[in-house]
C-alpha cells in the first residue's frame, strides 16, 4: 500500500494535503468520503467530558474560601462596608509571612492616633479602621466623657469623630469618622488559635509618636484583668503614668475607682506604653488578634512612667461578638 492510499483511507487526506501532497500522487477519487470531521468531533466531545470535572473543583474551591469565613457572623451586620476579617488566612505574600516590616507595611494604614478633649482634659489613644468608609475600634477610657474627637490617619489627614457605641464593661467602643471614604480596614483575625510564645506585634501613638511599632510574644492567655467603668477614670493624660487596672487583687498604676469591670485578656510583653490604648496586637499573618488596653508601670511617678513588658490586650474575638451591640449604639 503505497502513502497516498494510507492517507485516502484514514480519510485524513484533506488535512496533510497541504504539507504532504507529492505533486505527482493522483489526486483522491470523487466519491472519497469526507471523514475529516471524525477526528474534530472527537475533540469537542473530550472538551466537555472535561468540562463538569473543572466546574466541580471551582466550586469546591469557592466552598473553602467561603467556609474559612463563616466563623465570622459580624460580617453580615448592617453597615456601609463589611468589617474585614480573616481567620485561617494571611494579608501577607507568602514570602513576607512573618516578617515584621511587611506587617508594619501592611497594618500601619489601618491604626490611627484618637485625640479626645473632655472636661478633665485631653487625652491620647490609638485604633483600628475595621471599614473603609471610617468605623473604629478603640478602647471605651480612650474616648469615655470626652466632648470632641479628632482622628489623625496614619497619611496625616484629620477627621472629626462621633461616637456610636460603648460598652464599658468589656472597654470597647466604637467611634466613626465624618466623611470618610476608601480608607485601609484592618483583617480581624481569630484570637481562639493565639498561643502562648506566638511572635505578635503592637501599633498605636504611644505619648502621641503616631504610628510607632513594638514587638514581642504572647506571654499569657485569659489574664483578669479589671478596670474602671468610671467617665473619664482611666482616661490617659499626655505625659502620664499609664491607666489604673487590677490583676490578682493588686491595684497598678492608680486607683480605678469603685466602678469596674473584669475582663480576660492576652497578656504580651511587646512594648506598650500610654497612648497604645486602642491599638492593635497583631498576628504574624498581620491579622488583629487584638486591642491594646492597659500595661503595668512599676515608676511611682508619671514622669518616669514606661513599659516593663506587661502589656494586655481584648481579644479580638471580644470585639466581633461586641459589635452588634456597639454599631445599635448602645452606650453603657
Amino acid at each position: 500500500m503505497d502513502m497516498t492510499e494510507s492517507f485516502r483511507r484514514d480519510g485524513e487526506y484533506e488535512q496533510y494535503e497541504n504539507t504532504y501532497v507529492n505533486p505527482e500522487w493522483p489526486p483522491p477519487p470523487a466519491h472519497q468520503p469526507a471523514a475529516a470531521p471524525a477526528p474534530v468531533s472527537e475533540a469537542p466531545r473530550k472538551k466537555r467530558n472535561r468540562g463538569p470535572v473543572a466546574l466541580l473543583a471551582a466550586v469546591a474551591l469557592v466552598a473553602a474560601a467561603v467556609g474559612g469565613g463563616t466563623a465570622y457572623a459580624v460580617q453580615e451586620l448592617t453597615g456601609s462596608d463589611t468589617v474585614a476579617a480573616s481567620t485561617t488566612t494571611s494579608v501577607l505574600p507568602t514570602s513576607k509571612k512573618g516578617d515584621i516590616a511587611a506587617i508594619a507595611e501592611t497594618v500601619s494604614p489601618s491604626i490611627v492616633e484618637i485625640s479626645a478633649t473632655s472636661n478633665s482634659g485631653e487625652s491620647t489613644g490609638s485604633g483600628v479602621i475595621i471599614t473603609g468608609d471610617g468605623e473604629i475600634i478603640t478602647n471605651n477610657h480612650v474616648i469615655s466623657g470626652a466632648s470632641s474627637i479628632k482622628v489623625t490617619t496614619s497619611d496625616g489627614k484629620e477627621y472629626t469623630a462621633q461616637v456610636v457605641g460603648t460598652d464599658s464593661s468589656k472597654d470597647l467602643a466604637l467611634i466613626k469618622l465624618e466623611d470618610a471614604s476608601g480608607l485601609t480596614a484592618a483583617n480581624l483575625g481569630d484570637s481562639d488559635n493565639v498561643q502562648v510564645g506566638d511572635t505578635v506585634v503592637a501599633i498605636g501613638s504611644p505619648e502621641g509618636l503616631t504610628g510607632t511599632v513594638t514587638s514581642g510574644i504572647v506571654s499569657a492567655l485569659d489574664r483578669d484583668v479589671t478596670v474602671s467603668t468610671g467617665e473619664g477614670q482611666q482616661q490617659q493624660q499626655q505625659g502620664g503614668g499609664g491607666w489604673p487596672f487590677e490583676f490578682g487583687g493588686q491595684e497598678f498604676n492608680g486607683d480605678t475607682g469603685s466602678s469596674t469591670t473584669t475582663y480576660k485578656a492576652i497578656q504580651t510583653d511587646a512594648s506598650l506604653n500610654p497612648g497604645n490604648s486602642g491599638g492593635a496586637l497583631i498576628d504574624m499573618n498581620g491579622n488583629i488578634i487584638g486591642i491594646n488596653s492597659a500595661m503595668y508601670s512599676s515608676a511611682s511617678s508619671s514622669s518616669d512612667a514606661g513599659s516593663v513588658g506587661l502589656g494586655f490586650a481584648i481579644p479580638v474575638n471580644t470585639v466581633k461578638s461586641d459589635l452588634a451591640k456597639l454599631r445599635a449604639g448602645e452606650q453603657s
